[in-house]
């Protein structure tokens, strides 16, 4: 595994994160209360300091009411403003040394504000859901919130029994007491804070295929009236899992799961090991396969393999819109090379001021950083050809699988694989913001 840390706060987000530690695991007990939206946790921290001691610290967390903050057992001091606590240990901690933090809080859960509205913890007309990135987690657990800073976690999650809960990971127990019922899940895969995805509602599960042994295990949890439209939409995602191991390299965790709402999402929303869909996606007609695949392909270039900060994330949406391509190529759509060409006939018709590598905050769900990724990763197969660019993706995804990179570390790997030199390619497609011409091919 390889980690590229930033070796400071998130020039996007520079409130969020505190690369002054990192978190080795998040334990997460959570009782929720749908109708009142009522949200009461306990987080219990375990934390490795860096090279300098530890005098203060800080975690982000949206405006809850605190209960108490612990380190290493001891009271700590803390101050609670703008979805900063701030926490100075009786002790400080030593460099290198392990620690652990626990906090109590409780309070009315809601998204936090963003450029892009609210982000995080969502209340539902019945039930809730959390779609994170990339600054929402802090909306219901107390959190290292940079990519970088990725941890396993242990969710446990009490709710009344007429709900269903929903995480990333492997479902450990579900336990029932009078009117309650808890569930538990472990994700021991390197989780970044952002892309711990959680669902709450009256959902009906079903398993997508048969895995078969050794295979990933798929299941959808869904609205029962939409049963019928999701085993059409979803029915090929079975075979998008099969394509994607054969040219990404193995699926990088143990289960997947997709969610579908009762309620209307802008977009879909990946987390680890699992998927939001709203209602609007679904209709019985295939109409957002691509976004399945989308979806699913973040699981690699995303998800497994995280940007080191929010410069770098074409990464993440280049890669996921190729699988687009790939899927519709191998599956008896339109080729790559017709949808590149759509690509940029689009891209020429837009403003060409946009730098894949370095987007800037304001541009960095833009659409043409989708569009201009997946040219870029259809520029690299031309001139790669299919074996090395394909045996290149999968030694992306075995190097760095749970680890965080940036866009210099993909510049450097690929360049491993190429039989001739990159920087041109990289020097225009990433670098630059005029639209090269389509590649040939």
């Amino acid at each position: 595994m390889a980690v590229q840390q930033s070796a400071g706060p998130d020039p996007y987000f520079p409130a969020n994160g505190d690369p002054r530690y990192r978190v080795h695991r998040y334990e997460l007990t959570l009782d929720y209360r749908p109708g009142p939206n009522r949200l009461g946790g306990a987080a219990r921290i375990n934390a490795i300091a860096g090279r300098a001691p530890l005098t203060e610290f800080q975690l982000n967390l949206a405006d809850f009411r605190i209960g108490g903050v612990r380190v290493d057992g001891r009271q700590a001091h803390y101050t609670h403003r703008g979805g900063r606590l701030r926490i100075r240990p009786a002790k400080p901690v030593r460099p290198g040394a392990a620690f652990t933090v626990e906090v109590h809080w409780s309070g009315n859960p809601r998204p936090v504000n963003s450029p892009w509205g609210g982000l995080g913890w969502e209340e539902l007309g019945d039930g809730a859901l959390v779609a994170s990135q990339p600054v929402g987690a802090p909306s219901w657990y107390p959190c290292n919130d940079r990519p970088a800073d990725k941890a396993s976690y242990l969710i446990s999650v009490t709710t009344p029994s007429a709900y269903s809960v929903v995480t990333g990971g492997r479902l450990l127990t579900r336990t029932t007491k009078a009117s309650t019922t808890t569930w538990v899940y472990e994700q021991a895969a390197p989780t970044s804070s952002y892309l711990v995805g959680l669902a709450i509602g009256r959902y009906q599960t079903v398993l997508l295929g048969d895995p078969g042994p050794g295979g990933v295990p798929q299941h959808a949890h869904i609205p029962a009236h939409l049963l019928a439209d999701v085993s059409r939409d979803f029915a090929r995602q079975p075979a998008m899992m099969e394509l994607f191991q054969e040219l990404f390299g193995p699926y990088p965790f143990g289960e997947y799961a997709v969610v579908v709402t009762e309620e209307d999402l802008d977009v879909p929303v990946e987390a680890q090991g699992l998927s939001l869909f709203g209602a609007n996606h679904v209709d019985g007609a295939r109409g957002s396969e691509r976004l399945v695949a989308h979806e699913l392909a973040h699981q690699w270039f995303g998800n497994s393999v995280s940007v080191a900060d929010w410069r770098h994330i074409w990464l993440n949406e280049g890669l996921a819109k190729y699988a687009e391509w790939l899927w519709s190529e191998r599956s008896g759509g339109r080729p790559a090379r017709q949808l590149a060409a759509a690509a940029h006939r689009l891209l020429s018709s837009l403003p060409q001021d946009l730098r894949l590598a370095d987007p800037g905050r304001k541009a960095m769900f833009d659409d043409r950083l989708y569009e201009r990724g997946g040219l870029t990763v259809h520029a690299l197969r031309r001139a790669l050809g299919d074996d090395v660019f394909f045996s290149m993706l999968r030694g992306w995804t075995s190097l760095h699988r749970g680890g965080a990179v940036t866009t210099q570390t993909f510049v450097t790997h690929v360049a491993r694989f190429a039989p001739e030199p990159v920087e041109d390619l990289f020097d225009a497609w990433v670098y630059g913001t005029a639209l090269p011409p389509l590649p040939e091919g």
